[in-house]
């Protein structure tokens, strides 16, 4: 560094000043290196925790019925899980009023 100094003439005060920056920005390069694997770390720790946590939950039934139930009562607005159940819902809760066309075919 002393010989760039003197190659480019620069008086001593102002080459000390220019190492010592030389050496701070060498310095926070390899904290910025050393930040980044630690950064790089402490995502892959926290991915491994969620997963756990996740995976110690369980499984949420109640969402797992409510997804099941595709089939809406068009007369009480009543869900349920196939046309077989619909059918027999339809029959027995509304006797009077008409069955619905897609229930037409399906066997109770």
């Amino acid at each position: 560094m002393t010989a760039l100094c003197s190659w480019l003439r620069l008086p001593s005060q102002l080459a000390a000043v220019v190492s010592h920056i030389c050496r701070l920005n060498v310095f926070f390069l390899f904290v910025d290196m050393a930040r980044g694997q630690q950064k790089i770390q402490s995502q892959q720790k926290n991915a491994k925790k969620q997963a756990e946590q996740k995976k110690k939950q369980g499984h949420d039934q109640k969402a797992a019925a409510k997804a099941a139930l595709i089939y809406t009562c068009t007369v009480c607005r009543t869900q349920m899980p196939d046309p077989k159940t619909f059918k027999q819902h339809f029959e027995s809760k509304h006797p009077k009023t008409p069955l619905p066309p897609e229930l037409a075919d399906v066997q109770a």
